[in-house]
């Protein structure tokens, strides 16, 4: 293992740099989707900017409206030296979660570079991504820069909501734009977490939870709220979900899960006992929220909705629900929600499987050596993902997917926490490290 920093050349360093800017333009791009078609603002504008970027630099690009209103998608390739070899799919999504103005130090469409952070709402969710991918596509055009395989980029609707108009919408009515692609790399992983005595490692997501997406509904008899009423609507669901609330499922340890978890004993000394396994977590620290989230299924109430006046009973009470599922668990998890919600409860759901690969081969070795490349003496690690990706789309391409969007962090930075929170910021150093990884990574890979 190399002990100093591999050589990086100037023009590289000047793509990290755009890499900075072009994440903080994005960001003044609001992309909000709320997952409504009547209230959100949809990628057109996010998905304009890139496409002429990409066009300006000489790139063929495929500028996709999904059917939905401004809801775009965009896609270009970049031919390798040996076309013979399956390709690399690198992907984005444009679109962000929503956020509330008032709530944040610095307004969260700023993309205001400041005390070393870009700011703003996508800074890690993810048009920090965005910026280093478009970065290295331009780099690459620009030098006239040839990869060993074909690269595929694709920057992406509607992940926040399912993909419905991004991913899923592709793989279903577009598939031929990933033709030959075998691998693919995306958010949420490469990003580093400093245990205690200063090692260094990166987490590589090499799996995810699924996703339903529940929408529960009660029946009940109309009626005036003075009078004794025995079947009632809300009563009958808001005793349903509190018993879902309430409900723990089990502890499942699953095998990226083990391995990361063995990985951090043998970086750290600490023990993660199978008869403590929640406890033992709960010494990682700020990683401790991420992590324990993947021991079990969870099932959260989100919202509440019934009646519509205070002295009438309504005929029907609904609910949302987010659950996420580990990978293995589908069928166990719907056999304990059908015993916790009962016959009297209708469910409808959006459902997105778990995905799950194997740490090994060559892209796998590929990612290690482009941050050891960097970081010398740094570690990689699998790690679990209790959210969800455009990942699950892309699987039913046969697609082998890994998070690998690689951020060296400051070791006190809750990470975690910056997902769809307030006050979102990705380090400076972070993207212009991130860039520099991912160059060696396409190189190599």
């Amino acid at each position: 293992m190399s002990e100093q920093v591999a050589a990086v050349s100037p023009e590289i360093e000047r793509a990290a740099q755009e890499a900075v800017s072009l994440t903080s333009e994005l960001i003044r791009i609001d992309s909000t989707n709320t997952g409504d078609p009547e209230t959100l603002v949809g990628e057109r504008s996010a998905a304009e900017f890139v496409a002429t970027k990409l066009t300006e630099a000489g790139y063929a690009i495929e500028y996709v409206e999904s059917g939905g209103r401004d809801r775009h998608n965009v896609i270009t390739r970049l031919e390798g030296s040996d076309r013979s070899r399956p390709g690399l799919l690198i992907h984005g999504h444009l679109d962000v979660v929503p956020a509330e103005p008032s709530e944040w130090s610095v307004h969260p469409f700023s993309g205001a570079i400041q005390d070393g952070y870009v700011w703003g709402r996508g800074a890690v969710d993810m048009k920090d991504m965005d910026g280093m991918m478009l970065a290295l596509a331009l780099h690459y055009k620009r030098h006239n820069i040839v990869p060993p395989r074909d690269i595929v980029f694709a920057f992406l609707a509607d992940e926040e909501a399912g993909g419905q108009y991004g991913a899923s919408w592709l793989v279903e009515h577009r598939p031929e734009l990933f033709e030959g692609v075998s691998e693919a790399i995306s958010e949420v992983g490469g990003f580093s977490v400093t245990f205690g005595d200063g090692v260094r490692a990166y987490l590589i997501e090499t799996a995810e939870k699924g996703i339903r997406w529940l929408k529960l509904r009660a029946h009940g008899a109309p009626g005036h709220g003075s009078m004794v009423h025995k079947d009632n609507a809300v009563a009958k669901l808001a005793a349903a979900v509190t018993r879902l609330g309430n409900h723990e499922f089990p502890i499942v340890l699953t095998d990226s899960l083990r391995e990361f978890l063995d990985g951090v004993s043998e970086l750290t000394g600490m023990e993660f006992p199978e008869d403590d396994l929640e406890g033992s977590i709960g010494k990682l620290g700020n990683l401790a929220r991420m992590v324990g989230a993947t021991i079990r299924d969870t099932a959260n109430v989100t919202m509440f909705n019934g009646g519509y006046k205070s002295n009438v009973i309504p005929s029907t009470a609904t609910a949302s629900v987010d659950c996420r599922i580990l990978p293995g668990r589908e069928a166990a998890f719907e056999a304990e929600l059908d015993a916790l919600l009962g016959p009297d409860v209708e469910r409808e759901w959006l459902a997105l499987p778990p995905v799950e690969t194997s740490f090994d081969g060559a892209i796998v070795d590929a990612m290690k050596a482009s941050i050891v490349a960097e970081d010398p003496g740094a570690r990689t690690l699998p790690y679990l993902l209790s959210a969800g990706t455009d990942a699950k789309s892309f699987q039913r391409l046969g697609i082998r997917n890994f998070g690998f969007s690689p951020l060296q962090l400051p070791p006190d930075l809750d990470f975690s926490a910056l997902f769809h929170g307030i006050d979102e910021r990705v380090p400076v150093e972070a993207l212009k490290f991130g860039t520099r990884v991912l160059d060696r990574f396409i190189r190599a890979s």
